[in-house]
């Protein structure tokens, strides 16, 4: 049995609060993963065509004040 079998199998024998618990767990966890993808993206650069393609529609007067 892999590990990830092993982990889904005991996943399912966990009660409704252990699971809950689990569960909530795992999407902070993901959370954080992705807030600490986008901030290595952002560092290194990957992001700045979404700052140029703004900055540009912002220039052309293609936005408004909110």
């Amino acid at each position: 049995m892999t590990q990830i079998e092993l982990l889904k199998q005991n996943i399912i024998e966990l009660d409704d609060d252990s699971f809950s618990q689990l569960r909530d767990w795992l999407i902070e966890l993901d959370q954080t993963r992705w807030d600490k993808q986008i901030e290595n993206d952002s560092n290194g650069g990957k992001l700045d065509f979404l700052i140029n393609a703004a900055l540009a529609e912002h220039e052309a007067g293609k936005t408004k004040d909110l």
